[in-house]
């Protein structure tokens, strides 16, 4: 009994340090920009993290109403980062969190709508998606893996050994165990890579010295929220976007655990993350939806249970009221982290173009849809300042590589495969003419 306590703990923590840096960063980069310092961003850090366990309960626990069912961890929007700064800038920290509030009761009220349009998600543009978010994940990595963007000793030989070593730990594990051990290769590559970086006196304390033991979250923190009809609009077009982003992660996770994704589910996974972001804006956190990095964790370990997501959600919320404990994740080098971020974003690309293997391929429409919409999300993760002299309206849509390619495959499966009427015209082959 304890060596299976023992067990789900470990893979429990192995998805929390998956998805903690990503969570994270959210809350550092929108309080920076509201000007939160000391006490008050560390609030706002830790409140996000409680606030991602209770939304990653809320959508694992299915029910009647609310919850997808699947094993997947929740975590704040990056769609919503530039519409949340753009908002506060000119309205404020209320009308952040109304229009957080009222996004999420928006998705809550269209869940079912957008549940029944299950048939414009076929394997040719989940498959996509899922590519596309894999794809455009692995700069994030790479930028890591050098030691993070804006780091002194970014790309500096100790980087990339550590960033390298722990990949290729992880690799040496997957390849000569099997079980548990390969089941948290990630968790393990994670905990020598920050070993070694501590040798190499890479590893900062401060963080952990600093924090407190103990906080409580209370609602409205910060600020009431204020209802602006601009704002609202804004957020829910970001929530109506991330819905997309969610649809390709429910299909992936269906497919990786033999789940039929139906209406009714799709539903139900949308109304409980609307419900997460109302409950988010209360608490003055954020909007949430699917991490894809956890999806990958899934697929490398073979771990399928919701008992792990489970003892996931509650450990976050555990870091969330315990903020010293939690900063302990924040000492893990950028470059260990990297490394294995290469691995479950690869693992994500993996899972997509295992998805696009059931298409027809021998269809044409079905290839100019993976082109054009794989194209889109490199080229824009790529060239992110493609869009930069669009209206912020529309910068919402273009800013992202994962929007704008998954986007693309939506339409273009539209109009190729939906939309009745339509004729392909072939051309048949000269007939080769036989020599006189």
């Amino acid at each position: 009994m304890n060596n299976s306590v023992f067990k789900l703990t470990s893979l429990g923590i192995q998805h929390v340090l998956a998805m903690y840096a990503g969570a994270v960063i959210v809350p550092l980069i929108v309080g920076g920009a509201m000007g939160l310092k000391g006490s008050d961003l560390t609030y706002l850090v830790s409140v996000d993290i409680l606030m991602c366990g209770l939304a990653t309960l809320l959508q694992v626990w299915q029910n009647r109403f609310f919850g997808v069912g699947l094993p997947v961890v929740l975590g704040c929007t990056f769609t919503a980062v530039g519409p949340m700064i753009a908002i506060g800038g000119e309205h404020g920290l209320s009308a952040i969190y109304g229009s957080v509030i009222a996004s999420g009761l928006f998705v809550v009220l269209i869940s079912g709508f957008f549940g029944k349009m299950v048939r414009f998600f076929p394997p040719v543009v989940t498959g996509s998606v899922v590519t596309i978010i894999g794809i455009t994940l692995i700069p994030v990595a790479m930028n890591n893996l050098a030691g993070g963007q804006g780091a002194k000793d970014f790309g500096s030989l100790s980087n990339i050994a550590l960033g390298f070593g722990t990949l290729f730990l992880i690799i040496v594990i997957y390849k000569f165990f099997t079980g548990f051990i390969r089941a948290i290769s990630i968790l393990i590559g994670l905990i020598f890579g920050t070993v070694a970086a501590s040798l190499m006196g890479k590893v900062n304390f401060n963080a952990v010295e600093s924090a407190s033991w103990f906080h409580l979250v209370e609602p409205f923190h910060f600020a009431a929220p204020a209802f602006e009809l601009t704002p609202i609009l804004t957020m829910c077009l970001v929530a109506a976007v991330s819905l997309v982003e969610s649809t390709g992660t429910y299909f992936a996770l269906g497919d990786i655990t033999n789940t039929k994704i139906s209406e009714n589910k799709l539903a139900k996974g949308y109304r409980a993350e609307g419900l997460a972001s109302v409950i988010g804006g209360i608490f003055n956190a954020f909007p949430y939806t699917t991490f894809s990095q956890n999806v990958g964790l899934v697929q490398m370990s073979g771990i399928k249970t919701k008992k792990v997501i489970y003892i996931t959600g509650f450990m976050l919320i555990v870091l969330g009221l315990v903020p010293k404990i939690g900063a302990l994740t924040t000492i893990i080098p950028s470059s260990v982290l990297g490394g294995a971020m290469v691995a479950m974003f690869g693992m994500v690309i993996a899972s997509g173009i295992k998805m696009l293997s059931r298409i027809e391929f021998a269809k044409q429409e079905n290839l100019l849809i993976i082109a054009c919409s794989v194209g889109m999300g490199l080229g824009v993760t790529a060239v992110p300042e493609l869009f930069s002299q669009m209206p912020a309206s529309v910068k919402i849509l273009t800013d992202s590589g994962i929007v704008s390619g998954s986007l693309t495959a939506i339409i273009l499966n539209i109009i190729f495969n939906i939309i009745p009427g339509n004729r392909t015209i072939t051309i048949p082959a000269l007939k080769e003419q036989k020599a006189s």
